[in-house]
């Protein structure tokens, strides 16, 4: 049976996102959003492509006669302007309308992409999310922030943009290569540091489930994580308030990522980013060291990565500081009070970052 869990704005329902463990449910859900007469443009990239565009594009030609896909060479430097302008030019010479519809077969990459093209081609056509990665089907498919990168900027344009559905299938978990699928890991443990104890102790209690990818876990690991991040969007849907707390560990997981130029996935950067946090939590007397201990284990658990390696402490905070989340001048730094309970700060130190990027192995 289908899990549901629908997210509103205004207290007004916007759309659905759809838990399944196969494809089975994706016409009769795509049924409801009027498709029969409606062009498709399936948008994926190659390496997911390989695995599942032609079967998701048959599946949809069962309900409506014209599906087409546009597929773009797979990694984070493809989610770009130029990416972008290729797709702009397979919509129009597909003659697509504003009627018509996306359809993002992918990961995070796939998804902001394709939502940011939804949202600027002909000023607005209807997309749907179908996240074949962890990460994503916790994360970035929910809540409408799409975006591409700028030069070495991480999604510096972007738009506020919401689906018409996030389709989840969770067979497609199994295909995850070891490093992707706990990737997403990153996201799932940053969810109950921010704002759920109970979930961040369940996490721990069902490692070897996680693990060993068993389906039963998975559903509800991400049905849980689904509501943290479906509550604080539906709260502040344009980041004008607690949606920056989503932000944990990523300020300083993102200068790394974009210093490393993606050679670790975001999840993986995403972690070292939540240990550089928790440092400066635990040098003012709010977090533990018994605390920070167990989450470098958990994070172990995962196999993401526990250190830095290659980068100082300055360059990573001076990428930083061109992040999109600065405010006046100031870093936009969310801590933790304590596990489950997450604040935005903006008196955080380049001294402060700097010994705790150097306490995770930056060099000075």
């Amino acid at each position: 049976m289908a899990q549901k869990i629908t997210v509103h704005q205004k207290e007004k329902p916007i759309y659905d996102i759809v838990i399944e463990k196969n494809n089975k449910k994706l016409c009769e859900e795509l049924k409801k959003q009027n498709c029969s007469n409606r062009k498709i443009a399936i948008v994926t990239e190659s390496t997911v492509g390989s695995y599942y565009a032609e079967k998701v594009k048959n599946l949809l030609l069962s309900i409506t006669k014209t599906v087409v896909v546009f597929t773009f060479p797979a990694g984070e430097a493809n989610k770009n302007l130029s990416t972008v302008q290729k797709l702009y030019e397979f919509l129009i010479l597909h003659h697509f309308e504003r009627q018509d519809l996306l359809l993002a077969l992918g990961g995070g990459v796939v998804g902001d992409l394709t939502g940011y093209t939804a949202a600027t081609y002909l000023r607005g056509i209807d997309f749907i999310q179908f996240p074949t990665s962890l990460l994503a089907q916790v994360d970035s498919s929910i809540g409408g922030k799409t975006g591409v990168d700028f030069d070495c900027y991480k999604n510096m344009v972007g738009a506020f943009y919401q689906p018409k559905l996030v389709y989840m299938n969770l067979e497609v978990l199994n295909t995850l290569t070891e490093k992707e699928y706990f990737s997403g890991m990153g996201e799932i443990i940053k969810h109950g540091l921010i704002q759920d104890e109970v979930y961040y102790q369940w996490l721990i209690r069902h490692l070897d489930s996680i693990k060993k990818r068993e389906l039963s876990t998975l559903e509800e690991m991400i049905i849980k994580s689904c509501q943290v991040k479906r509550n604080i969007v539906e709260r502040d849907p344009k980041e004008k308030g607690d949606r920056a707390l989503l932000n944990f560990g990523h300020t300083l997981g993102h200068a790394i990522e974009r210093l490393i130029n993606f050679s670790l996935l975001h999840g993986e950067c995403v972690g070292l980013g939540i240990l550089a946090a928790f440092r400066i939590g635990v040098h003012r007397g709010q977090l533990s060291e018994q605390m920070y201990q167990e989450v470098v284990s958990l994070l172990k658990e995962f196999h993401l990565p526990v250190s830095i390696e290659g980068l100082s402490a300055k360059e990573i905070i001076a990428v930083s500081k061109n992040d999109k989340k600065m405010e006046q001048g100031k870093v936009k730094f969310i801590l933790l009070e304590r596990i489950g309970k997450a604040y935005i700060d903006q008196t955080v130190t380049d001294a402060e970052m700097k010994q705790a990027l150097e306490e995770i192995g930056a060099q000075s």
